[in-house]
């Protein structure tokens, strides 16, 4: 959020514009954290925000009193950041936070698209994704052997650097003589200024470079990869999201109803207590 604007709503400032399946919406994020074993809620907030990211570290606080040496943290993408796992390493807690890209790398999830729902066309309204206007890298062929590069017109760039370094990661570049880029029929195609920029350059990334400080990003995809740490972390979506289907469906709580941080916290708080009252009520708590 650093340097952004964040609009006010004249009625409730202390609400935040969202984006959801169905559009942009006004309103509160409620989030919960969930004892793994008995379903019970042990800290419930309310924001006015539509970035996870900045909820995770206030809800770790706020348990300081509960969380043990023997307590793991799990939570999905949506509450990934190196900052957040920075702070979390600091605090010493021990936590499974999954990236963007956790499901790509795991092979148990290769046909994951044959099982999704075809989206309502009345009511889906996720990006669609641009099409990339220019060339990309892709359509440069390169051979990592010869160390040479054709463009899409079928002239050979020079080799304009080996090994170079773009925060951390290592890349070959390329860059088009200006005998073949400026008079080439497809500077419209190939350049996003071509009225300013004579010749082309492209890049080619070879992964991280070894002189490269393992971030804790690397870090916790290294144990959320592992064995161990899949089995840990798939436990997380049994845990939790039963218990906001609970809070939404079964309780009825689909929107908030009161405006205002405060009040409006009160209200998640109130529904996270009937849920904790209720699984209490069931395990005979009261006998």
């Amino acid at each position: 959020m650093k340097g952004s604007i964040r609009k006010s709503n004249r009625t409730d400032n202390e609400s935040a514009k969202m984006a959801t399946g169905k559009g942009v919406i006004q309103g509160y994020t409620g989030v919960v954290a969930v004892d793994g074993k008995h379903q019970i809620i042990v800290e419930a907030q309310a924001h006015g925000t539509g970035s996870e990211q900045e909820l995770l570290v206030p809800v770790v606080v706020a348990m300081k009193g509960i969380v043990t040496e023997n307590s793991l943290i799990t939570a999905d993408a949506g509450y990934h950041s190196e900052e957040n796992l920075k702070q979390l390493a600091a605090m010493e807690v021990e936590a499974l936070i999954a990236d963007n890209g956790m499901r790509s790398r795991d092979e148990r999830f290769a046909t994951q698209e044959r099982h999704k729902a075809a989206p309502d066309p009345l009511y889906d309204k996720s990006p669609t994704g641009k099409k990339a206007t220019t060339y990309q890298p892709s359509d440069f062929t390169y051979d990592a052997e010869a160390g040479t590069c054709v463009c899409p017109a079928g002239k050979s760039l020079y080799g304009h650097g080996s090994n170079c370094l773009t925060n951390g990661y290592v890349s070959i570049r390329f860059q088009g003589a200006q005998r073949d880029c400026v008079p080439c029929l497809h500077r419209a195609r190939c350049l996003r200024s071509p009225e300013k920029t004579k010749t082309r350059q492209v890049a080619f990334f070879q992964g991280k470079a070894a002189t490269t400080p393992e971030s804790h990003t690397d870090r916790m995809k290294t144990r959320i990869d592992s064995p161990a740490g899949r089995v840990l972390y798939g436990r997380r979506f049994a845990t939790v999201e039963p218990v906001f289907g609970n809070l939404r469906h079964n309780k009825g709580l689909d929107r908030f109803t009161l405006r205002g941080k405060t009040k409006v916290d009160a209200q998640w708080k109130l529904f996270c207590l009937v849920h904790n009252i209720e699984k209490l009520a069931h395990h005979r708590y009261a006998q």
